[in-house]
């Protein structure tokens, strides 16, 4: 603990406030900051749609599941959301957790053992390397969106599985999951797909260089409710085959208790949401104009077409010195430090909203430019 804290390591929490501060601010230690750290990139957690959701959810179905979904936690609630998430993707079955940690986790240890060999992305998330560690598959990592190294593992060791993200939740960029698909369908192997950080995100875009996955385009897919959905929990999608013997074998399934009913109800409505509403327009909109400040202020972002868009700082201790002086105009921006991304790169990652405002947006990128340049 020392050690991390003289490094500047250390994790802590903080009590943050959002009483009617909207989507986007919230208050610390008594002063407002406008927030450009929330994976809430579609500002739905604090939507008045939700939140009416979340009451009616409560009212149907009361706060809590009260046991595992093998016993009696598993209701119509459950069920519909497995159901629409099938049709938003494709898929033919769903399988529902408490959170995207637990899905990612639970799949790896449960569909692999130390008998298979499984392919996967450098910078997949720390949920998938724990899993995957605890079932002793043996594990093979290609250099990050390679694509070419990617194929050349696949040739050579056959896998039975390649494990990607749709958006890589700290440098903001997209798998090439067609070709990577494509490559897999040549080797017999599965395509995994965790869509934390796409899901409603990526067709918004509707840009040739991001695309969405589905069951077009993998075999299993991992969407979580905590980002563009605004609201919690988690889903694994993929054939009713796979997801069968999930339920019969994945011990965080079997052993936790399910999904509150209420919660399942909310991000039904936060599905039908994005499937109705004209939202797309004005998220692209937010990124375009983001991007254009920072060119013309001369910031050299990393190269991300999504909501993440990370600023590489490098050094420790002027990223906490620039992340300081953003504060002191209040503006909080995550500071991401090693071991979350690798020595000598650590970052600002600057996330937006569908609902940040231009001047908001040009207030941001001022300071930005103003304490980057005292450095």
């Amino acid at each position: 603990m020392q050690r991390a804290e003289d490094a500047g390591l250390l994790r802590v929490r903080r009590v943050l406030s959002v009483d009617q501060l909207g989507s986007n601010q919230f208050e610390f230690n008594g002063k407002q900051y406008i927030n450009f750290s929330s994976n809430d990139y579609l500002g739905l957690s604090q939507s008045a749609t939700l939140i009416e959701a979340l009451i009616d959810g409560a009212k149907r179905y009361g706060t809590g599941s009260g046991a595992s979904p093998l016993v009696t936690g598993y209701s119509n609630a459950h069920h519909q959301l497995e159901h629409v998430l099938c049709q938003a993707t494709g898929h033919e079955a769903a399988l529902l957790f408490c959170s995207g940690f637990s899905a990612n986790n639970a799949l790896m240890k449960t569909l692999f053992d130390k008998q298979e060999l499984v392919v996967a992305d450098k910078l997949i998330h720390a949920s998938l390397i724990d899993g995957l560690r605890d079932s002793g598959v043996n594990l093979k990592r290609f250099a990050h969106n390679d694509l070419a190294a990617a194929s050349e593992m696949i040739c050579t060791y056959q896998p039975q599985a390649v494990i990607t993200e749709s958006v890589f939740s700290m440098d903001g960029d997209c798998a090439p999951l067609n070709a990577l698909y494509h490559q897999c369908q040549q080797a017999q192997s599965w395509l995994i797909v965790d869509d934390a950080h796409g899901f409603a995100v990526l067709e918004a875009l509707g840009s040739t260089q991001a695309t969405k996955a589905d069951a077009t385009n993998c075999d299993l897919q991992v969407v979580t409710f905590g980002k563009a959905l605004g609201c919690q929990g988690a889903a694994i999608l993929g054939t009713q085959k796979v997801i069968n013997f999930l339920v019969a074998n994945a011990r965080d399934y079997i052993y936790s208790t399910a999904l509150s009913p209420a919660n399942a109800y909310v991000a039904h409505q936060a599905v039908l949401w994005c499937q109705q509403s004209q939202y797309a327009e004005q998220l692209v909109d937010v990124i375009d104009y983001f991007k254009l400040c920072c060119q013309q202020k001369q910031l050299n972002l990393a190269d991300s077409i999504t909501p993440i868009q990370p600023l590489i700082i490098g050094e420790l201790a002027e990223l906490e010195q620039v992340a300081n002086q953003l504060r002191e105009k209040g503006l909080w921006v995550g500071a991401i430090r090693p071991p979350t991304v690798p020595k000598g790169s650590a970052r600002l990652r600057i996330t937006l909203s569908l609902h940040h405002s231009k001047a908001q947006i040009d207030h941001l990128v001022e300071s930005l430019s103003q304490a980057l340049s005292s450095h």
